[in-house]
């Protein structure tokens, strides 16, 4: 379900159209434990040229202006029990769009899966069947160059995943 933003941005737009990496706004997905919603400094990188005149982005100027953040409405939540580290997964080859879906063709960011323990278990579970090459995570509409059945183990291995492991409950809930 698509939320209604403070500001109408459109990854179909800044992604799809205009090839903005992920990491780009979100700085910190391969590093932090959360990849966090950017701050008007981000918007204003670009936006204080490009577009700066539009009216959809007053509420950008505004808080830049003020120097108070926007209010976004986090899409992808989750409970409070749930731990949950972007950074790791990145590292481990598990590409953006397998949990938020294909940005780069949403007008309007919607949930696309539900984020619920049975969903994440699927991959917990087989993570072969998911996991892609370091280097195309970002990479939206990734298709597998090599049979995902031959390249999963492979990646599994080399990544170093402890399979065995993904599925203690202390992995998730802490």
């Amino acid at each position: 379900v698509a939320k209604a933003q403070v500001v109408p941005y459109s990854h179909q737009q800044h992604v799809g159209q205009l090839g903005l990496d992920c990491r780009y706004c979100h700085t910190s997905v391969e590093t932090s434990n959360t990849a966090t919603i950017p701050p008007t400094e981000t918007c204003m990188g670009c936006h204080s040229q490009v577009a700066s005149a539009s009216p959809a982005l007053e509420p950008v100027r505004a808080s830049a202006e003020n120097n108070q953040p926007l209010e976004w409405i986090r899409v992808h939540d989750l409970a409070d029990y749930v731990y949950f580290n972007h950074a790791i997964h990145v590292k481990q080859g598990v590409g953006c769009e397998t949990c938020h879906g294909r940005v780069d063709e949403m007008p309007v960011v919607a949930k696309m899966e539900t984020l619920q323990m049975d969903w994440c278990l699927d991959c917990h579970r087989a993570p072969e069947k998911y996991i892609r090459p370091r280097e195309a995570v970002f990479t939206m509409g990734y298709q597998p160059t090599t049979d995902q059945s031959v390249l999963g183990p492979e990646l599994v291995q080399k990544h170093g995943i402890q399979v065995d492991h993904l599925t203690d409950c202390s992995v998730c809930h802490r």
